[in-house]
């Protein structure tokens, strides 16, 4: 299995925001998960995220990571992936 970052967003106080990454290869299966980065505390859900697909070609993937901060201040987090299969 590989595990990585995809990239760090900022989503303002009870917001949503969609971002997109592309060219992921159609053969690997990859897992999406959303962690909260800052601020930092401990009490209820800070984050809730959804994964939509496009397939871009007959080999290609594209992700869309939308993210809904829950909080009453700007939420920064990152969207991790891992390739189940690599």
């Amino acid at each position: 299995m590989r595990v990585g970052v995809q990239f760090t967003g900022s989503v303002p106080r009870n917001s949503t925001r969609k971002w997109f990454t592309h060219s992921w290869p159609e053969a690997w299966h990859v897992v999406w998960n959303c962690v909260p980065q800052s601020p930092i505390r401990d009490g209820g859900a800070q984050l809730e995220w959804k994964i939509q697909v496009c397939r871009q070609s007959s080999t290609k993937i594209k992700y869309y990571i939308e993210a809904k901060n829950l909080t009453g201040t700007t939420l920064q987090f990152e969207a991790r992936y891992a390739i189940m299969n690599r």
